[in-house]
């Protein structure tokens, strides 16, 4: 299969483009460079890989990549961690709107006159923002209010653009939530303003990175946003591009929605003492202090897997313990090199 991935250069892009090709599929990758600068990754060179550099809002562009491909994995968008929802909440909002219809004028446009069979849709699992429902089911949307964040709305309105182009159009869609990404290859987004957060500045304002850097930075005690009671689901990188590409490829998946996401909820306060331990042993005795949290700080985000499982037989299963074993040497290199 002939894969177009929009966004490629991204985090969770550079685990699915990866899985994409040792899964034998071929790639066409674009991206415009936005939010990292220029990355290398390992797979640049890969004889099944061509990285085009390109804007996703623009739909001729798009139309042409498009053109002799079986399916479109449409994820490139402007996104940041929690204070980037913050600093960006219009530009959020109006650039992945433009985004997004680029993507979906190209597939109903391919679908119709080429040979597209499906889009694959990253949404966010921002989209259960005031969810009510734990474990959240996919299914919960019909009665959950709707995000606050513009963010975590345009991200609804992109499930929205799947299902309205494939009444209207017939395009074939399976819509996927990631959650809580832990991985390697994570910088700071160009443009994104440095939080404080204790004697420590921050730049990311993902949690599992922020708390490793200033546990590597001697910060004692540790500063958390708010109480440390929001409740999360850590999910590794490998198993969120495992999760796509099943969704890519299963027959099940088709015009379907999906949670993909490791089961295991886990605070962060207990996320802080993990990292703790695994940084300072028991050298040291775990303590902390609570700082003010960011508006959109949402408090219980934890979902159902259960339908993953059932259709497609997919289950993430690397331990919090394990991803964070991979993430803390790569951060800490991360941290000597000034990449984050």
């Amino acid at each position: 299969m002939k894969i177009l991935v929009t966004g490629s250069a991204g985090f969770i892009n550079g685990y699915l483009v990866e899985e994409l090709l040792r899964a034998g599929h071929s790639v066409v990758g674009v991206d415009n460079y936005s939010k990292y600068g220029r990355v290398a990754k390992s797979y640049d060179s890969h004889p099944n890989y061509r990285l085009v550099e390109g804007d996703a809002k623009n739909p001729d562009l798009l139309k042409e990549l498009i053109a002799d491909c079986d399916h479109l994995v449409a994820s490139a968008a402007r996104i940041g961690g929690i204070s980037y929802f913050h600093e960006y909440a219009y530009d959020l909002l109006a650039d992945n709107e433009r985004i997004t219809a680029a993507h979906f004028d190209a597939a109903i446009w391919a679908h119709k006159h080429k040979q597209l069979k499906k889009i694959t849709v990253m949404s966010s699992s921002m989209v259960f923002e005031n969810a009510t429902k734990y474990p959240t089911p996919e299914d919960h949307l019909k009665d959950c209010p709707p995000p606050f964040s513009t963010y975590g709305f345009q991200k609804l309105a992109c499930e929205y653009f799947a299902r309205g182009a494939h009444e209207q159009y017939g395009l074939p869609y399976t819509i996927v939530r990631p959650f809580n990404c832990v991985g390697v290859g994570e910088s700071r987004a160009l443009g994104g303003r440095e939080i404080p957060s204790g004697n420590v500045s921050l730049a990311m304002s993902h949690v599992v990175p922020d708390l490793v850097q200033k546990v590597l930075k001697g910060q004692d005690p540790l500063h958390i946003l708010g109480d440390g009671q929001q409740v999360r689901h850590y999910t590794y990188g490998g198993d969120l591009a495992k999760g796509i590409r099943v969704c890519i490829e299963h027959p099940a998946a088709l015009n379907q929605d999906f949670n993909i996401s490791t089961p295991r909820a886990t605070n962060v306060l207990e996320l802080a003492e993990i990292i703790w331990k695994k940084i300072h042993g028991d050298a040291k005795p775990f303590r902390y202090i609570s700082n003010k949290p960011f508006k959109y700080d949402v408090q219980h985000r934890s979902p159902d897997v259960s339908k993953a499982k059932r259709l497609l037989g997919y289950e993430a299963t690397t331990s919090l313990e394990t991803m964070l074993d991979e993430v803390i040497p790569w951060i800490s290199d991360a941290v000597k090199k000034g990449v984050i």
